[in-house]
C-alpha cells in the first residue's frame, strides 16, 4: 500500500468541509457519517468526538468518526457511531479501511478508553437465510418521479395509502421549530407507549441545527384535523437518505397515519433526487421488517463489531435479537417497560433523556 498519513481532525476543524464532501461522493456514505451528527452527540450530550483522517499524498482517502461515550462508572469507549445503526471506516477500498479500524484499536491504550465498537453494514442481497434473527437495515431504491413510485407498489399498498387519505389525513413537510416541537410530542408520546427512554429535546434540536445548515434533512407531519398524529425525520447524504425515527399517536393508528407518513417521505425524496432510502434497523422477519419489505426494502445485514482496551475482539450487539433466548434481562424488561408506560409525560421526558444518553443503540 502506498504511504498513508494519519490526523485527527475536531469537529470545528476546516477541513470537515472537504471531509463532508469526501462523504458524500463515497456510494457507502452515509448521513451519519456527516460531521453533523459529531456535532450533535458533542452538543446535546458532551461527549467529545473527532475524526481520524487517513490521507495518501494530500487527498482523503478515508475516515472514521469516533465518539467517546461515558458509562455509569467506568472507562468511556469509542464507538462509531452512537444513536444510530451505522458509522465504522468510509474508505476508498477494504485496506484502507482496515488500516483506519487498526489504528484506532493502537490509540485505545494511549487514551485510556475502555474499547472500540464499530457499527458497520455488510452490501444488501445477502443470503437470507442467514439471516434469520439478525438485526438488518432495510434498503429501498427510489426511481425518478413519485409516479413511478407509486405505480410501482402493490396495489395493497396503494390501496392502504389512499385509505389513509380518505380517512382524513394530511401530510406536510415541515421546516423550523415549529416542526421540530410537533415531531417531538409524537415521538416523546410514543416512547412512553412503548416502555423506552425517549432522547432530549436538546438532542433534537442539535440535529435539527447542524444537518439543517447543509440542507441535509427535512421533518414531515401527519395531521388529522389540525393535530400532529405521525412524524418522521429524514437525514441526507447525497443521493442517499434515512429515517433515523418515526412514530404515531397509538389512538389514531386505526386512521393508518404510518402508512401516508412513509409514501409522503418516500415521494419527497423522489423529488429531491434520493435514489437509496434506509428504512432503519429491524430484526429480520419481525413486524418492523414485515412492514419495510412490503414497500419493496431488501436487507442488508448490521455487521457490529467490538474490542476490548488490549484490541481483542468480543461479540457484539445488535447481530441478532437481545433477549432471543431468556435471562434475566428479557425477563425483567416487560416490568421495566409497564413501570415506564404508567408514568407521566412530564417524567418521562425529564428522566428518559437522562438514561437514554447511556443506551448507545
Amino acid at each position: 500500500m502506498n504511504h498513508l498519513e494519519f490526523a485527527y481532525l475536531s469537529n470545528d476543524a476546516p477541513d470537515n468541509t472537504a471531509l463532508d464532501a469526501f462523504v458524500r461522493a463515497r456510494p457507502d456514505g452515509s448521513a451519519y457519517h456527516l460531521a453533523a451528527w459529531r456535532r450533535a452527540v458533542t452538543g446535546a450530550y458532551r461527549y467529545p468526538s473527532q475524526v481520524l483522517v487517513a490521507r495518501r499524498g494530500g487527498e482523503i482517502v478515508g475516515m472514521l468518526p469516533l465518539c467517546s461515550i461515558a458509562r455509569p462508572f467506568g472507562k468511556a469507549r469509542w464507538v462509531s457511531l452512537p444513536f444510530c445503526d451505522l458509522g465504522g471506516p468510509l474508505a476508498v477500498d477494504a485496506e484502507v479501511a482496515e488500516v483506519l479500524a487498526a489504528r484506532a484499536r493502537l490509540g485505545l491504550k494511549e487514551a485510556g478508553a475502555a474499547g472500540l465498537a464499530l457499527r458497520c453494514s455488510l452490501p444488501a442481497g445477502s443470503d437470507e437465510a442467514g439471516l434469520e434473527g439478525r438485526k438488518v437495515r432495510m434498503l429501498l431504491g427510489l426511481p425518478d418521479s413519485a409516479a413511478a413510485l407509486m405505480q410501482s407498489y402493490p396495489p395493497k399498498l396503494r390501496s392502504q395509502v389512499r385509505k389513509a387519505e380518505k380517512n382524513g389525513l394530511t401530510s406536510e413537510v415541515a421546516d423550523g421549530a415549529a416542526a421540530v416541537a410537533d415531531f417531538y410530542d409524537v415521538y416523546s408520546r410514543n416512547m412512553r407507549r412503548l416502555g423506552s427512554p425517549p432522547h432530549s429535546r436538546a438532542w433534537f434540536d442539535a440535529i435539527y441545527r447542524h444537518y439543517s445548515a447543509a440542507g441535509d434533512m427535512f421533518i414531515v407531519i401527519v395531521r388529522h384535523e389540525g393535530k400532529a398524529v405521525g412524524a418522521g425525520w429524514v437525514l441526507t447524504c447525497g443521493d442517499k437518505a434515512v429515517i433515523p425515527w418515526a412514530s404515531t399517536l397509538a389512538d389514531y393508528n386505526p386512521l393508518a397515519p404510518n402508512m401516508l407518513l412513509y409514501w409522503a417521505i418516500q415521494s419527497r425524496l423522489c423529488e429531491i433526487g434520493v435514489r437509496q432510502f434506509d428504512f432503519g434497523r429491524s430484526t429480520f422477519g419481525e413486524g418492523t421488517y414485515k412492514f419495510k419489505k412490503q414497500w419493496g426494502a431488501v436487507p442488508a445485514a448490521l455487521d457490529w463489531r467490538e474490542w476490548d482496551a488490549q484490541g481483542v475482539a468480543h461479540p457484539a450487539p445488535p447481530i441478532t435479537a437481545p433477549g432471543a433466548k431468556g435471562g434475566a434481562v428479557s425477563n425483567l424488561r416487560p416490568l421495566v417497560e409497564s413501570t415506564w408506560q404508567k408514568l407521566p409525560l412530564a417524567v418521562t421526558n425529564s428522566l428518559g433523556p437522562r438514561l437514554r444518553r447511556y443506551i448507545t443503540l
